[in-house]
């Protein structure tokens, strides 16, 4: 089967982009250059086209008390122009996915990953009660992030002034550049932004007035190979790396967005034993001496026995050392501790560092 392709597609060719396959897309994996792209958007602004990820429109009478049902965050408690960061769990904690959920006056979009879409949709439909519309409006919805702390310089002027005065988390439904949109001040890089939810047939006037608008402060298109690299940076995870239906959120340090007090919801009883017993391993960060790079799927040694495993791991451009992701025995999940990545014959010293690695973002709070 031949992979999809995004409304930016043949914007991509253009800009001369390496295209790859990713999650069931032909997507651009990098432009100029991955570290050049990471540090435009760590020191300007950078535009990616996110279009592969999935968004579900949810409404009816007891849409809140479903979604609150099916995820591990307070959907209950959100205003309305706010957005939320959520796992869905199964009934064992293990992670469906980790979503994003916006709430608007008359329903919910539910913005999931590209390469769950149909698994995604067909569990919240097996959930789904009668009175509650799900539809899957991925195909209808062109997504583009503008990231760096150039970001609002980018969109002023083209967006009401109220969107570039949003909180973090925070969206609302307006103009941008003469089409409807809704502009969210979220993202995936540690760096101020917004992403932006449009129609696909507005695709090529919003691309090229965003590279026209941010031509004065550096902006740049953005692929995958940064993207990766960045979200790396600040520890945020990849649905299929560092976490998945095997690992629960508090392993993955997330537990933050498990709300045990808020009442019932799928896989409540497990991650409730979990906080109370203890978890046996968790997520950390590693820093690796030398250049060599930890990958994924690597053996994590302490005094040689098998302790963990490598789920994430890059150079990192703005800190200029390895980095990397783990799962390691809860006892050695302390920042300091001493590890050995297993390279085939090689071993990788390496300690685990408080996260996330990268603290000088401009993302607002």
């Amino acid at each position: 089967m031949l992979p999809k392709r995004t409304p930016f597609h043949a914007l991509h060719r253009a800009a001369g982009a390496k295209l790859i396959e990713f999650a069931g897309f032909e997507m651009p994996v990098r432009y100029t250059g991955d570290v050049r792209e990471h540090l435009c958007v760590r020191e300007k602004s950078g535009v990616f086209d996110v279009s592969h990820m999935g968004e579900f429109q949810v409404s009816g009478a007891v849409v809140g008390a479903f979604l609150n049902s099916m995820l591990t965050n307070d959907v209950a408690a959100m205003a309305v122009g706010q957005a939320l960061y959520s796992p869905m769990c199964r009934p064992d904690g293990g992670i469906v996915d980790d979503l994003l959920v916006y709430r608007f006056p008359d329903h919910y979009m539910v913005v999931v990953n590209a390469a769950n879409v149909g698994k995604d949709f067909g569990w919240l439909k097996q959930h789904c009660p009668e009175n509650v519309a799900l539809e899957d409006r991925s195909d209808d919805t062109a997504l583009l992030a503008v990231q760096g702390p150039k970001a609002a310089a980018v969109l002023e002027g083209h967006v009401p002034q109220a969107a570039l005065e949003l909180g973090y988390y925070r969206f609302l439904a307006g103009d941008l550049f003469g089409v409807d949109a809704v502009i969210a001040r979220t993202g995936y890089t540690g760096e101020d932004g917004f992403e932006l939810y449009f129609h696909p047939r507005h695709a090529q006037t919003v691309w090229n007035g965003l590279l026209e608008a941010g031509a004065r402060v550096g902006l740049e298109p953005v692929g995958l190979g940064a993207r990766d690299t960045l979200r790396l940076e600040m520890g945020y995870m990849l649905y299929g790396n560092d976490i998945d239906d095997t690992t629960s959120p508090l392993e993955a340090g997330i537990g933050w967005t498990v709300k045990l007090g808020k009442g019932d919801f799928v896989g409540r009883e497990p991650l409730l034993k979990q906080k109370q017993q203890g978890v046996r391993r968790k997520l950390v960060g590693i820093e690796l001496e030398g250049r060599r790079v930890a990958r994924h799927a690597m053996v994590v040694e302490r005094e040689g026995r098998a302790v963990g495993m490598v789920t994430s791991g890059s150079f990192s451009p703005s800190l200029q050392k390895p980095i990397g992701l783990a799962y390691v025995e809860t006892a050695l999940a302390v920042p300091g501790t001493t590890l050995e990545v297993v390279a085939g014959a090689a071993r990788l010293p390496a300690r685990v560092v408080r996260l996330p690695f990268w603290s000088h973002g401009s993302r607002r709070t």
